[in-house]
């Protein structure tokens, strides 16, 4: 029940601190607590960062939407490829992702890491992932093409795993061995007709060697010579000759084919899947990180300086979103004035550009931890 209640959603947000920051703290945290519990609330650190000029830190802000958007797209890769490897229900896929961003998101503090160098090593997993999804899925594509080949009606499906040696007159100059298949309905037919349907049928040769739900697969030996007619006559009574001959090489290749492509599939997975968890972890810990850089950007453009502001990370409870939106707007409308005081109303401030994204008195960021797409 509680597990209901919680969001897959976290609010980053940052208010000016008061006397101290702990006070700023301590009020947002007995504001969400006192009305039921509306949110879940650790304190947000985020390092020292250089200060540079206004014009410095407005085009950072853009640069970090961007790096924002990118980052998240990598997360969100990495999580629906592990949802496709583990080929598992959605919602496992979901709380193993969540048991790592859980833990990530209750980090209480953050180095200070180079935008350049968050860049770099997202752009390494995204290209890592492309070619090991790449490797991967031909692998499965090729195993699913040989299974497919495997299953199916008896009108498609390979026979090699069905049919045996014994099954057929090899090596015989003047006769052959067919296989039919006989629509189940039809079978009594085929039993009263089938040594009739030609001339040079040998009598007694038809076995019953497979069926599935609608036919039963037949052999049937007759005559070189008298196979067109056969075929021809067949087709009348809806028994259909399927184009087999016989081939235990092949048959052979095609099963080594299959347990090789399988084999690999496993030894692949292992790593694959570790490897998926691992950097899952990294792409995520930068998406904070890019999360942190912008909060403190946004926050020095919105409360000035000197740098003096409290970052705080909230869950919110599913059914008191509305409520809580009430309480931090009551909390810190007071801000809308102090801002506008500080920026110049000309100035293109992203985070004040209304149009762009949701407006609140105090910075606010969404993380949104529901990383797959639910088909």
């Amino acid at each position: 029940q509680e597990k209901d209640r919680k969001m897959t959603e976290f609010w980053l947000i940052s208010a000016p601190g008061e006397k101290t920051c702990q006070q700023t703290w301590e009020k947002l945290h007995a504001a969400t607590t006192r009305n039921n519990n509306l949110s879940t609330n650790s304190k947000f650190n985020i390092p020292d960062l250089k200060v540079g000029t206004l014009d410095v830190l407005v085009g950072l802000s853009d640069e970090l939407a961007k790096l924002d958007a990118f980052v998240e797209s990598v997360v969100k890769k990495v999580a629906q490829y592990m949802a496709d490897v583990l080929e598992d229900s959605k919602d496992k896929v979901q709380e193993n992702l969540l048991a790592n961003g859980g833990k990530v998101l209750s980090t209480t503090s953050l180095d200070a890491v180079p935008f350049l160098f968050i860049l770099k090593g997202v752009n390494q997993i995204d290209n890592d992932l492309k070619a090991r999804a790449s490797a991967y899925n031909n692998l499965k594509g090729n195993l699913q093409n040989l299974e497919r080949k495997n299953a199916g009606s008896l009108l498609t499906r390979s026979l090699a795993d069905i049919v045996k040696k014994e099954d057929f007159v090899l090596d015989s100059e003047y006769l052959v061995t067919l296989l039919v298949i006989v629509p189940k309905l039809n079978y009594n037919d085929w039993v009263k007709q089938y040594e009739t349907l030609a001339e040079m049928v040998v009598p007694r040769s038809s076995n019953v060697l497979f069926e599935d739900q609608d036919s039963y697969l037949c052999n049937v030996t007759l005559f070189r010579k008298a196979v067109d007619d056969f075929k021809h006559k067949a087709r009348e009574y809806k028994f259909l000759v399927r184009d087999f001959q016989y081939n235990e090489e092949e048959m052979k290749a095609d099963k080594e084919e299959m347990n090789r492509l399988s084999t690999d599939k496993k030894k692949q997975f292992g790593p694959l899947v570790r490897w998926l968890k691992v950097n899952f972890s990294e792409a995520f810990i930068a998406w904070i990180h890019v999360k942190a850089l912008r909060v403190f950007v946004e926050s020095v453009l919105r409360y000035g300086l000197p740098v003096n502001f409290q970052a705080m990370l909230l869950q919110p409870n599913k059914k008191t979103m509305k409520k809580l939106r009430e309480v931090l707007y009551d909390l810190y409308k007071h801000l809308d004035s102090s801002a506008a005081a500080i920026i110049d109303a000309t100035m293109d401030i992203p985070g004040l550009n209304l149009s762009q994204q949701e407006y609140y008195p105090y910075v606010y960021y969404k993380i949104d931890c529901n990383l797959l797409e639910f088909k």
